[in-house]
């Protein structure tokens, strides 16, 4: 009788410790196969969002956890620790990043423009009337801190002549609101919830400080494209897929953005409607972005203009 308890004993260490490897093993294996992508609180990343809302990458096999993140700089970080295989992010961190030797490479373009700068007191008629005044951003590293710096040289001031504090996105509102800042240069759905819910002045649009700007794209990290280049090119398709959804019935596509970036409907479809879509990585696009380098170059924020093979993928 003893010897069968020992017998049955060994059984039972036996059998649970091949669950305990089993589920290690299993463990291990989804966080191989799971694409980690990054995004932030931003309408400019809604072809994210309709694709992942609408199923797309589970119809394509692909299993997808989203991390959301509140300016690129904190992406790119997560990018370059290998927290992240993908991001949807704006190109300003995405360049700096790649100058400093992070593993990353352009793989799609996502939208232009779709930011702008608001003020709190309707005197306020241009961006000359805040020169000593208080102006948020999401980021120093961020695309609405490069327009913010490009805005003010263009009016004859630098960045010295303001404070620019960086805040996160969701609370710029609140503080523009409540005058705990003068300004803010920020991106959509905030934009329009400024203007039309708390009605704040619009100073600029990003389009009119600088027309056709690219801002964000989708970045994969090296490692991952290279031992993922099917799974990196269905990746690209379904955004690519998105953005066609986008572009043909932007206020259809609404229901499928997170509520709790901006809850109310009709603002989201407004918001929609002051972004202009891409997913191409055309010559054009590529024109732009080094147009864009060279304004970053020009105000110090770079010191070399990259070469296309060191920012954009070949897959």
């Amino acid at each position: 009788m003893s010897k069968n308890r020992r017998i049955i004993g060994l059984i039972t260490v036996i059998v649970v410790f091949l669950l305990i490897i089993f589920t290690l093993y299993g463990i291990s294996n989804k966080n191989v196969d799971t694409v980690k992508i990054g995004y932030l609180p931003t309408d400019h990343d809604a072809a994210l969002f309709v694709a992942n809302s609408t199923g797309m990458f589970k119809d394509a096999g692909i299993d997808v956890e989203l991390y959301e993140y509140n300016n690129g700089g904190d992406l790119m970080s997560a990018m370059a620790s290998g927290d992240l295989d993908v991001g949807y992010v704006g190109i300003t961190p995405v360049i700096y990043s790649i100058s400093k030797g992070v593993p990353i490479k352009i793989v799609a373009g996502v939208q232009n423009e779709g930011s702008g700068l608001l003020a709190h007191n309707s005197s306020v008629k241009s961006i000359s009337d805040l020169k000593g005044k208080i102006v948020a951003t999401p980021g120093e590293s961020s695309i609405q801190s490069i327009l913010l710096k490009y805005d003010l040289k263009k009016n004859g001031l630098n960045i010295s002549d303001v404070e620019s504090p960086s805040m996160k996105v969701s609370s710029m509102n609140d503080a523009l609101r409540t005058e705990s800042i003068d300004a803010m240069l920020t991106y959509e759905p905030y934009v329009t919830i400024s203007k039309d819910i708390n009605n704040q002045t619009l100073v600029e649009s990003s389009d009119e400080i600088l027309p056709n700007h690219p801002c964000c794209v989708v970045v994969m990290n090296e490692k991952f494209l290279s031992k993922n280049s099917d799974k990196a090119n269905k990746i690209l398709d379904i955004h690519k897929r998105a953005t066609e959804k986008i572009i043909a019935n932007p206020e259809g596509m609404v229901q499928y953005l997170p509520s709790h970036i901006v809850p109310d409907p009709e603002i989201e479809k407004e918001s929609l409607t002051h972004i202009k879509w891409t997913s191409d990585l055309n010559d054009t696009y590529k024109e732009n972005l080094y147009n864009f380098f060279k304004i970053e170059k020009d105000l110090g924020i770079i010191n070399e203009t990259l070469p296309q093979d060191k920012l954009f993928a070949k897959i």
